[in-house]
């Protein structure tokens, strides 16, 4: 806008513009990386190495500072700027800056989507706690990312749309994602409390039982037991009969905020040896095994009529859900049918 305005055919306002770094591209793609772990892993803290991310944009503001010193107080004139192209829009520094962007927003997709694979291993109320809204406008500020090379191959075949700088419609379409963006991040409010902790060379988190946690192998989540292996061990054997029991005729499933660390302690292991019996033994996840209880619930009571004298969401409140769309979206899993529609069937 400055730009357009006149201040780079004006002193002292181009140089203003050329020795003043507008564009950090190379600090956005680690900002939100590092936003989107804070937002959904209380344990989430900045240290020293996740500063390391930083660094090119870091190299890039002393390599702008050292040309204005050069210009200025060395040359005395334009010398880097003879050309009168400010550097924020230089070829590689463009380039560079929207393959960072990306690369830190894929990143942060699969951090979500591991995220996601935790939360319906170790709670039975993932679904309100998934925060879809995140992943959501990850992808669409990839998008916002992805439309300047849109616009370039269109051009191919449409040439007045090659310059996409000065058309409208990418003005347009830039503008309504940035807006869906903002509205999606005031409108959703999170509460995320499980903290973990997770390298990306194994992708294997950790839940975190308390701050000064020292054993970590007990507490980890192998996300990929989601392949459902096939076992029959008399280990699974064991622990698969005590978890039914303790879900099934002690009816734990009722507890609207129950975790796989809650079946642990209650059956004295560890959450390692209970995720696996489940994945393997029940060859469900979590959320979907302590979901599956409360709908069995759910069907007696509608068989024995209790429907007749309470409300739907009554009944599914009573059997543990905690919210009408994730009882609606766990019933229609389930058994294929609305809950109306199962109704009808009776």
């Amino acid at each position: 806008m400055l730009g357009f305005a006149g201040w780079y055919d004006n002193q002292p306002y181009r140089d203003f513009l050329f020795y003043t770094p507008f564009q950090h591209l190379l600090f956005v793609g680690p900002i939100i990386f590092f936003y989107t772990q804070s937002l959904l892993n209380p344990s989430f803290k900045f240290s020293k190495k996740e500063a390391l991310h930083l660094l090119p944009g870091f190299i890039y503001l002393l390599y702008i500072t050292a040309i204005w010193v050069y210009d200025k107080f060395i040359f005395g004139d334009y010398y880097f700027y003879k050309n009168g192209m400010d550097k924020d829009f230089d070829y590689w520094y463009q380039k560079l800056g929207l393959v960072s962007m990306i690369v830190y927003f894929i990143l942060s997709i699969q951090y979500y989507n591991i995220y996601k694979k935790l939360m319906l291993q170790v709670v039975s109320y993932a679904d309100t706690i998934l925060f879809k809204w995140i992943k959501t406008y990850l992808i669409a500020f990839l998008v916002m990312l992805l439309l300047p090379i849109f616009f370039d191959i269109t051009g191919v075949f449409y040439p007045e749309m090659k310059s996409y700088q000065g058309s409208w419609w990418f003005f347009l379409f830039f503008s309504i994602v940035m807006y869906y963006i903002a509205i999606t991040g005031y409108s959703n409010p999170l509460n995320t409390t499980i903290p973990f902790k997770m390298s990306f060379f194994d992708k294997n988190p950790i839940l975190l039982l308390n701050e000064n946690q020292t054993n970590e192998t007990e507490n980890s989540i192998d996300i990929q037991y989601e392949t459902f292996e096939e076992s029959n061990s008399p280990e699974i054997e064991h622990w698969k009969s005590k978890i039914e029991t303790l879900i099934q005729d002690e009816k734990w499933y009722q507890n609207s905020e129950l975790t796989l660390l809650d079946l642990a302690k209650k059956l004295g292991t560890n959450v390692s040896v209970i995720s696996k019996t489940i994945n393997q033994g029940f060859e469900m996840n979590f959320n979907d095994c302590i979901n599956s209880y409360r709908i069995k619930a759910v069907k007696n009571s509608l068989a024995d009529g209790e429907h007749k004298n309470s409300t739907l969401l009554g009944i599914a409140f009573d059997s543990g859900f905690n919210s009408k769309a994730t009882f609606n979206r766990a019933f229609k899993k389930n058994t294929g049918k609305t809950p109306k529609e199962y109704i009808e069937t009776l």
